[in-house]
């Protein structure tokens, strides 16, 4: 399929789509949908995905222009960074890069370093390369992002909102669901960092394969 894959990732795909009826799913959101099962062994999680319309084309199509790629932890960079190298170069950082030393009152520290950085982000980058944002940890940063956009910051090129737990997770992905930004998300309390960064991992793959 393509030099990028191991051969178990191949084979473990193709037992994967054995198994899934999806036919609502364009070819890019089979790709994401197949690339969650695989990382977490969950094909309940079908029942949870959700696609904006066109989101993964958008997303696909800012990541070829260059947009960065922005995390809400250093566990999602990780495991981003070795597909963006192997890919497309993108740039991987973390919110966290962003936080000032010393207490903050107020905020959590995921929320600080969004604000901060999508400030930073925002006035480096042009209209066709606006950064991703992803959040498979922090319902609160993904609020603060939504409610910077609500003022008049400039949007993401896509949203990945899949922060898991309890508290504010539901609210964070409802207020997102509820938008018109350009999003995938985990419905329901599952998500998690693996899961967002296997679908940016997703978008990167299917940025080279032929």
């Amino acid at each position: 399929m393509t030099g990028i894959d191991h051969p178990i990732f191949s084979e473990s795909l193709q037992y994967i789509r054995s198994r899934l009826h999806c036919p609502e799913l364009n070819d890019l959101e089979q790709q994401v949908l197949e690339r969650l099962i695989h990382s977490s062994g969950d094909f309940s999680i079908q029942e949870y995905l959700r696609f904006s319309p066109n989101a993964c084309h958008i997303g696909l199509s800012a990541l070829k222009s260059g947009a960065s790629i922005l995390t809400d932890t250093h566990m999602a960079a990780a495991a981003i960074t070795p597909m963006a190298a192997r890919t497309l170069q993108s740039s991987v950082q973390c919110v966290l890069d962003w936080v000032p030393t010393g207490d903050q009152e107020g905020l959590t520290r995921t929320a600080i370093g969004i604000k901060n950085a999508w400030i930073d982000l925002t006035g480096k980058c042009s209209n066709n390369n606006k950064p991703l944002a992803l959040f498979g940890s922090a319902p609160k940063a993904l609020e603060v992002l939504l409610d910077l956009i609500s003022q008049g910051a400039i949007e993401p090129s896509l949203i990945i909102g899949m922060p898991v737990g309890f508290i504010r997770v539901l609210e964070s992905k409802s207020i997102l669901a509820q938008t018109d930004l350009p999003h995938i998300r985990i419905d329901g309390h599952r998500g998690g960092a693996a899961m967002a960064a296997a679908t940016v991992n997703a978008l990167l793959r299917a940025s080279v394969i032929k």
